[in-house]
């Protein structure tokens, strides 16, 4: 394979465009064969980044070439770029935050565990010539947030192995829907998808307990409800595909609260989300109006992506 080389030489009264420059050449993950001559694949995404280098130090008015080569006398360069130290030093701290989880810090936890996920999908870039290292970070990540997820809500429901069966909104009008009381992202989301999509006259039951469901009303996001997690499918989403909603912009929102709900890939929003529906969960404690409040941000939330996308449209919603 082929190799870059970025060669530079900086006046030394330039410390601005040094260290901008270094911070640049460490995130695209550069290896360093001796002081000033970086090293990278040959690959698109990394000759943007050098030359990127290379132009913001030739303004500065210092040197930087820019070359590529290949060839046996290169066998030795992959080595260079081994990741497993870093990952094994994310398994520590991923081993530390699961070692201190406990019910009355479990929010804590998972915000941590969203920083180690950044920070994973940061090392998994540039992870050039990768091992078994980046699943095994992955899945103790995945163990992490299913963890903490459970000890912020010990009755959160486990996956159901079943199909999803297509069902007709028209089948579902003025009916009773029922779930677990206090809810958090996926209850509140799933309530408010009934509303908005499904059954605008819903009635929303909170339940003490899950066996206090009423004969005639439609369980979500509990062991046993009619709707509820299926696979890696969060409740919302299980929602989405029974009732065949398909709008780009219900399928990102989807994404975001799967990411809240059980983790995975981090939306940008995400985290700034979840500070605004822990801050109104702690504050309002009636679920009716913590629902109302919610409700605001998911159609805050809906009408940006559909205008990020340009794929929905005043007239697709109910």
């Amino acid at each position: 394979m082929n190799w870059l080389l970025l060669i530079l030489s900086l006046p030394t009264e330039n410390a601005t465009v040094r260290m901008r420059a270094w911070r640049m050449l460490k995130a695209a993950g550069a290896a360093v064969l001796r002081d000033g001559v970086y090293l990278l694949p040959a690959r698109d995404d990394c000759r943007a980044t050098l030359e990127s280098v290379r132009s913001e130090v030739q303004g500065a008015g210092g040197m930087a070439s820019l070359l590529e080569t290949g060839g046996a006398d290169c066998e030795e360069f992959p080595a260079l770029f081994s990741r497993r130290e870093a990952f094994e030093a994310l398994l520590g701290d991923i081993a530390d935050c699961r070692g201190g989880l406990a019910g009355e810090n479990a929010l804590e936890v998972l915000k941590q565990a969203r920083k180690l996920r950044k920070a994973f999908t940061a090392l998994c870039d540039i992870d050039f010539f990768p091992d078994d290292s980046a699943a095994r970070v992955d899945a103790a990540l995945l163990e992490l947030e299913t963890a903490g997820n459970r000890a912020l809500a010990p009755d959160e429901p486990r996956p159901a192995d079943r199909t999803i069966e297509a069902r007709d909104p028209a089948d579902y009008r003025g009916r009773r829907w029922a779930t677990r009381r206090r809810p958090w992202v996926d209850r509140l989301a799933c309530a408010w998808l009934i509303r908005r999509f499904i059954d605008p006259d819903a009635r929303i039951l909170w339940l003490d307990s899950p066996a206090d469901l009423p004969a005639d009303a439609l369980g979500f996001d509990f062991d046993g409800a009619e709707f509820t997690h299926v696979g890696a499918r969060v409740s919302f989403e299980t929602l989405l595909d029974s009732f065949g909603l398909q709008q780009p912009a219900l399928r990102q929102l989807g994404a975001l609260v799967h990411y809240l709900d059980v983790g995975g890939v981090q939306p940008g929003e995400a985290a700034g989300v979840e500070c605004i529906l822990a801050g109104l969960r702690t504050s309002l404690t009636d679920d009716d109006r913590l629902l109302q409040a919610a409700s605001d941000i998911f159609d805050g939330l809906l009408a940006a992506y559909a205008q990020d996308a340009g794929s929905t449209s005043k007239r697709d919603m109910p």
